[in-house]
């Protein structure tokens, strides 16, 4: 099992990756891990690809990646959460979106983090699609997170909060 797992939510654009880079780039000993990168991880180490090739190719390999994520929720609802889970080390997953996930995460003892930033913010950064999906909007009503960041600002604005987020989690068990 994880040694310890720190969670990102927010919503498309809110800067929950990027927050999640520069923790990376600061923790050396966390690794970091997309819901779908624990599929990818799978389907390379039965085809015999590495997870760059996959990554490279997407486009050949979405459906099989498709098949074999449902497959596993066909197994267990809960197969690719408990892989991340099982993962030796420190992880930081960056995209918990819906309530069920979130739940499975802090009951493994996970440190959740919010990104927030407006509507308009996240409009300026990119298209939003999908506003209304639970993927978007599941997670809104959530109010244990361990820490929530705003982020209606610029990069640099940005990184000096995930800086102090990070010495805020080395104090935190």
């Amino acid at each position: 099992m994880a040694e310890k797992i720190i969670i990102f939510s927010g919503k498309q654009y809110s800067g929950k990756d990027t927050v999640a880079k520069v923790l990376l780039e600061q923790m050396l000993d966390y690794k970091r891990f997309a819901m779908g990168d624990v599929i990818k991880l799978e389907y390379g180490k039965q085809k015999g690809l590495t997870y760059e090739e996959i990554e490279k190719n997407k486009p050949i390999y979405r459906q099989d990646l498709i098949d074999l994520g449902n497959w596993g929720r066909s197994v267990d609802p809960d197969y690719w959460l408990k892989k991340i889970i099982s993962q030796e080390g420190k992880i930081i997953v960056t995209d918990v979106r819906v309530p069920h996930e979130y739940e499975i995460f802090k009951q493994a003892g996970a440190i959740a983090i919010r990104v927030e930033a407006s509507r308009e913010t996240r409009a300026k950064r990119g298209e939003l699609v999908g506003e209304t999906d639970v993927t978007e909007v599941g997670l809104d009503n959530i109010t244990d997170w361990d820490f929530v960041i705003e982020n209606n600002s610029n990069y640099e604005s940005l990184k000096t909060k995930a800086f102090k987020l990070i010495e805020e989690l080395k104090t935190k068990k």
